[in-house]
């Protein structure tokens, strides 16, 4: 798995590649975590590069989903493969984590 990080106008854009499984999650929170910053209004995972997320990768994503609506920020994915768009979509989590279906849509959702 590989994480780097991008911010613009104090939205963080995370790109993830690889897996997210039981193996690496907590190193995968642990980044996302380390990045986002108090004055952060929105954190927007890309996802195109996701190849796999186990339970423990979609239990990850909700925990950082909920802390940041404690700190009213936005919480979005973007460019979701079709394969890991329907494990969002089986396990119900399209309904709780907005899914854009590149970066620009995810930046425009943003700007309001």
């Amino acid at each position: 798995m590989e994480v780097s990080t991008e911010r613009q106008d104090s939205v963080l854009s995370v790109r993830v590649a690889g897996r997210i499984d039981g193996t690496n999650v907590r190193e995968f929170e642990e980044l996302v975590r380390a990045a986002i910053e108090q004055t952060d209004r929105a954190v927007i995972l890309d996802f195109k590069a996701i190849t796999y997320i186990s339970s423990a990768g979609l239990r990850a994503l909700l925990l950082t989903a909920k802390a940041m609506r404690t700190q009213n920020s936005e919480f979005s994915l973007c460019s979701v493969s079709d394969e890991i768009r329907e494990i969002f979509e089986i396990s119900g989590f399209d309904r709780i984590i907005t899914i854009h279906d590149t970066k620009e849509a995810a930046l425009k959702a943003v700007e309001g």
